[in-house]
């Protein structure tokens, strides 16, 4: 004996036959159907009215249900009842062995149809209500598992093994902006392509989840509306009782907003925050991919090391405010003169900026970029009410003739930067001339 057989029940028979509620109590007594304190697990009620009201006070485990009763008949009994206990499992008795009753009872909510005749052949209502038990118990877990995947924020598709959608939750349809009859029966490969993903991504995706692994990586998809998104994608196979694949399920993040955040922080760290330069940290790590870049093309590049001349009395006189923005003024000019993209001007802090040349061809070629860079700041700035007049001393160093290293180049165009404020401030000095200042 199973479990449902050993657990006391009680079963509720509407039924207005006196006979056949006798027929059905000794049906349940052959099949060891107990209740809990006694023998006779029946609860009966010979109207709807009346099973309705009994339903409600009891909770029975269970509902025989006659189709044919005093005060109703038909698919709309079954309703009733279903509306009266939509948990409770309703096994449909009828006189007449009717295949289209039987599915109308069905989609109507009951969970069985069974021919009164067919009561004594070989324990049918017993098994009969042992498997209603069950399947309710088994459609209790499904809705329940539903109900989890409708909720959950992770938008979820099931695919066929040809990844033709069959299912989608409500998150998944937010997401997307795809509703669940668009996505019915289309390729989500296709549907949310976003051509970010070259031909050998998806390959290997296939490879890995036809092979009956789980995938596990970011894409970048498309929205219904033309927008793309990042994702955070998982696909898992699913494998029949015959060991083949049939399905697969793919649960999908939008992870737009955090990798939104990661990159602000990422630029956070390497960015001055008034300028919106690179600082110091992103200026040696450019330096230093440069370097590598140069060496192996047996290239150069220049370090312009730069300092505002009479800065201070700036700040000191029309206030830190003034001086933030003058500071912001000056990193524009700067980028106005460094057009190329490989090229990079960054703040250190205070006055001081620094400008790599990824690549030149002669050292003669940063002396170009200094000149522009000397007549673009000695143009007086305009901030607010203020017309400030300022200049900038620059230091040159040029790889490899003053140094191979990060440290060496950035140590070196600092000393002709000083070099080139002793000279008289407004000129540009390569680290190798001591001896002769250039002005601008």
């Amino acid at each position: 004996m199973n479990e449902s057989t050993r657990r006391p029940i009680s079963i509720l028979v509407i039924e207005d036959d006196p006979g056949d509620l006798g027929l059905i109590r000794t049906n349940v007594r052959l099949a060891g159907l107990r209740s809990m304190g006694q023998e006779d697990p029946v609860i009966w009620a010979s109207t709807l009215a009346d099973g309705i009201a009994a339903a409600t006070v009891s909770k029975p485990d269970v509902v025989l249900l006659d189709l044919s009763l005093p005060d109703s008949s038909g698919i709309a009994t079954v309703e009733a009842m279903r509306a009266t206990a939509p948990a409770v499992p309703i096994i449909v008795l009828t006189g007449q062995d009717d295949h289209q009753l039987a599915e109308a009872a069905l989609h109507a909510g009951a969970q069985d149809y069974l021919a009164k005749g067919q009561l004594f052949q070989q324990d049918a209502l017993g098994r009969a209500i042992r498997h209603a038990l069950v399947r309710q118990k088994l459609e209790s877990r499904l809705r329940l598992f539903d109900a989890a995947l409708n909720a959950v924020a992770s938008g979820i598709l099931i695919t066929d093994v040809a990844a033709a959608i069959i299912w989608a939750n409500p998150a998944f349809t937010e997401i997307t902006g795809f509703t669940m009859s668009e996505v019915v029966g289309r390729n989500p490969g296709a549907m949310l392509n976003s051509g970010k993903q070259d031909r050998r991504f998806y390959e290997g995706m296939w490879q890995t989840i036809l092979a009956g692994r789980v995938w596990t990586g970011e894409i970048v998809n498309r929205r219904k509306n033309g927008s793309h998104f990042d994702a955070a994608l998982t696909i898992s196979p699913v494998t029949g009782s015959d060991g083949n694949i049939h399905h697969f399920v793919a649960v999908m993040q939008d992870i737009s907003a955090r990798k939104a955040t990661d990159e602000r922080v990422q630029h956070l760290a390497h960015h001055d925050q008034l300028t919106d330069l690179p600082n110091r940290m992103l200026l040696s790590d450019r330096l230093f991919q440069s370097l590598a870049q140069v060496r192996r093309e047996q290239a150069t590049l220049a370090v312009m090391f730069l300092d505002l001349d009479d800065f201070k009395p700036v700040n000191d006189t029309l206030g830190h405010d003034v001086g933030d923005l003058l500071l912001k003024e000056v990193a524009l000019r700067l980028r106005g003169c460094v057009p190329r993209n490989s090229d990079t001007v960054a703040r250190l802090g205070g006055d001081e900026f620094v400008v790599l040349l990824a690549q030149i061809d002669q050292a003669a070629d940063a002396a170009v970029v200094a000149r522009k860079i000397l007549a673009a700041l000695m143009r007086p700035f305009v901030i607010g009410p203020h017309r400030i007049a300022i200049s900038t001393s620059i230091g040159i160093a040029v790889y490899p003739e003053h140094g191979d290293e990060v440290s060496g180049l950035l140590k070196n165009a600092d000393t002709a930067m000083y070099h080139a404020k002793k000279a008289g401030r407004g000129c540009y000095r390569f680290f190798r001339e001591l001896a002769e200042t250039t002005r601008a």
